[in-house]
């Protein structure tokens, strides 16, 4: 399995953001793909989530309104769009499928900072 996060950078409050996840190695569309973050000196903590055919969406209470997750099969590609982002959200963002995680990748570096 191989997995590349990417779209990340320095934003500043307020600012939007679209992430992409992109693997290989896998049958993309029979999985559940869900993104995490890790912030500095925190646990990696789940943040949103879309089933196989993405009629089922998960959002953390914390973004619930701020982001979209979406899946395009064909790319083997889930996104993470988030809106009106806030300092708070600074963190490392990854992708990892449920069930069976893979190890994880690089992840993507979210900065929020005026």
């Amino acid at each position: 399995v191989h997995v590349v996060e990417s779209g990340g950078g320095l934003v500043q409050p307020g600012g939007s953001l679209t992430l992409s996840c992109t693997t290989s190695g896998f049958t993309f569309s029979n999985y559940v793909m869900n993104w995490y973050r890790q912030a500095p000196g925190k646990e990696r903590e789940f943040v949103a989530g879309i089933d196989g055919s993405g009629d089922h969406i998960f959002y953390a209470d914390f973004v619930e309104g701020r982001v979209t997750v979406s899946r395009d099969n064909a790319k083997n590609t889930v996104y993470l769009q988030m809106n009106s982002l806030k300092p708070e959200d600074t963190a490392v963002y990854y992708c990892n499928r449920v069930p069976d995680k893979f190890s994880w990748g690089q992840g993507t570096q979210v900065t929020v900072s005026s």
